[in-house]
């Protein structure tokens, strides 16, 4: 039975030793009878009393339910009541079977846990599936990095041009107003005008580029570290079902043990089934989130690379194709403010 038990297709099991320290942490017995004293230490509802009167009331206005329920007037309303009662009650009892076994599953688990920090248990490792959820936590600090540097980018971008625009128009009341420098005045007007329009369409390119990439980083990528959470909780669960089904297979043999260990060996079947299929899951959402991010960052950084090349060449139009080529249609002016709508 051992042998089936600990018996892994891709995983394997990494004992974890401190100085040659066995122990183990106490039994969930306690816990289990505690709580199954709380179930059946409940109040008798069929023990209750019907108070008449106010406030206050004295002891001849109490009615004990037992007068009722044999009264033939009342027999309905008695019938009502029991229902009431007995509905009452169940819905008590399936809470506390659920407190029950969320408090079972927190306490393996915190054992489990405590026992694989202090070197006294053993946990199930995929190490291929590891080393690519550890790539991917690595590749998505950097991305996030790549989005903050490319956003200040986009701000300082941003205020220059509008610092150019105020120049041109600055340039261009001026030529109206200095006759003796009015070409002067004109020509830079004219060229700051020109530098605005083309840094507008830079950064059509490079709000573009800030949106994929925050895209790919806070959803796409999110989404798959998600996962891996649930995975993550999975195995420390099947873990912890199977270091407690190993302890039970060491005891006795008796008729409660042999209980108890079919009770276990259930359970543990359960979260490995569950650990597994999260683990395929990963293992999916972990391929597909590369071939999407080849595809993806394929596409920006050969935009954010066409469309800074042409701006800081000066090829106007050579800019505006690259928008063309990639789809990206900028703002009219005056568009860039919400409506009302959208700031409520």
């Amino acid at each position: 039975m051992t042998d089936s038990i600990m018996s892994k297709a891709a995983t394997m099991e990494i004992p974890i030793n401190s100085n040659g320290d066995t122990g183990t942490l106490p039994e969930d017995d306690s816990l289990e009878q505690d709580l199954q004293q709380v179930m059946v230490s409940g109040p008798n509802l069929n023990e209750t009393s019907i108070v008449s009167g106010g406030y206050g009331g004295t002891a001849e206005g109490i009615i004990p339910t037992s007068s009722i329920k044999g009264s033939n007037m009342h027999h309905s309303s008695s019938s009502s009541s029991m229902t009431a009662e007995e509905t009452t009650r169940g819905v008590a009892v399936e809470k506390l079977e659920t407190v029950k076994k969320w408090g079972l599953n927190t306490y393996k688990c915190t054992k489990q846990m405590i026992s694989e920090r202090f070197g006294r248990g053993s946990r199930t490792v995929d190490l291929e599936l590891e080393a690519q959820i550890e790539v991917l936590r690595d590749t998505k600090r950097k991305y996030e990095n790549v989005l903050r540097l490319a956003r200040a980018l986009t701000n300082h971008f941003y205020n220059m041009v509008q610092t150019q625009h105020a120049l041109g128009d600055t340039f261009a009341d001026l030529s109206q107003k200095s006759p003796e420098l009015r070409d002067e005045f004109g020509y830079n007007a004219e060229t700051q005008k020109l530098l605005c329009k083309n840094g507008e369409t830079l950064l059509g390119a490079i709000n573009f580029f800030v949106s994929s990439i925050n895209t790919l980083v806070n959803k796409t990528m999110e989404d798959t570290l998600m996962t891996i959470k649930m995975y993550e909780n999975a195995r420390l669960e099947f873990d912890a079902y199977r270091s407690d089904l190993e302890e039970l297979s060491m005891g006795p043999r008796d008729a409660v043990a042999m209980a108890r260990i079919e009770a276990a060996q259930q359970q543990y079947q359960v979260h490995k089934e569950k650990y597994e299929r999260l683990r395929s899951d990963v293992a999916i959402k972990l391929k597909f989130l590369e071939e999407n991010k080849v595809k993806v960052m394929h596409k920006q950084l050969l935009l954010f690379h066409n469309a800074i090349s042409a701006y800081f060449a000066g090829n106007q139009q050579q800019l505006e194709q690259t928008l063309k080529q990639f789809n990206i249609k900028l703002k009219p002016p005056g568009d860039d403010k919400p409506s009302w709508l959208e700031e409520q």
